[in-house]
């Protein structure tokens, strides 16, 4: 599979962002400038892997898909959607239930 260039730019930048606590306002920016530039086959891979994301972070107890909402309400939406269309069990039911261990 050939992924073009901004997919991969995005994607690059998401993930330091996603993982990172502290993120440049700039890269920020780039991120959001980016977003558009996406043909619509790379924003629907592009938020299916924010998806997965959010599914990880979620079993980490974490609430991803605020943060992407807040940084494009777009991408968030889409992200949401995507989230809905994952394999039975995993998806946003999955993501919303908090479990914390001892």
């Amino acid at each position: 599979m050939a992924l073009s260039a901004p997919y991969r730019k995005i994607q690059r930048l998401l993930s330091q962002w996603l993982e990172g606590s502290r993120t440049a306002r700039r890269q920020v920016f780039a991120i959001r400038a980016l977003v558009p530039t996406l043909d619509a086959t790379d924003k629907h891979r592009l938020c299916r892997w924010l998806a997965w994301w959010c599914v990880a972070a979620g079993h980490r107890g974490e609430w991803l898909l605020g943060r992407i909402e807040r940084l494009d309400s777009a991408l968030g939406a889409s992200t949401e959607a995507a989230l809905s269309q994952l394999p039975l069990g995993v998806g946003l039911s999955a993501v919303r239930q908090h479990r914390k261990s001892a």
